[in-house]
């Protein structure tokens, strides 16, 4: 049986943080305390390329605490793709908790289609 699934993300897990460093070839996140131009903030300091900022991960509330000045300091678009890949990432950690196998299809539009198999261990 198909569903579609919709995800709203908050980033809690910070294995599946550096999964997706991982995958996208990011630096790791570290844990600290970063001065953003409207403060600071304090989590996982997550280094974004061509970002002037750090974004930062509260794994506590799962938001993301970043100054990019409407894109002129960081290309919003990075931060979606971390966040995409955040979301696989966690998924797939959840279905091979529960015993299931995970399959994974970059799309064309640059979605990616997960297909979660009961029981495939």
């Amino acid at each position: 049986m198909s569903h579609i699934v919709t995800l709203q993300t908050k980033v809690h897990d910070p294995i599946a943080v550096a999964n997706a460093c991982q995958r996208l070839g990011l630096a790791q996140p570290i844990r600290g305390t970063a001065e953003l131009f409207s403060g600071e903030a304090t989590g996982l300091l997550l280094q974004l390329p061509e970002w002037q900022y750090p974004a930062v991960i509260d794994t506590t509330s799962g938001v993301i605490h970043f100054d990019n000045y409407n894109g002129a300091w960081g290309d919003q678009a990075r931060l979606d793709s971390f966040l995409q890949r955040y979301a696989v990432e966690k998924a797939r950690l959840e279905a091979n908790r529960h015993g299931h196998r995970v399959c994974e299809e970059l799309l064309q539009d640059g979605s990616i289609k997960l297909q979660i198999i009961e029981g495939g261990g």
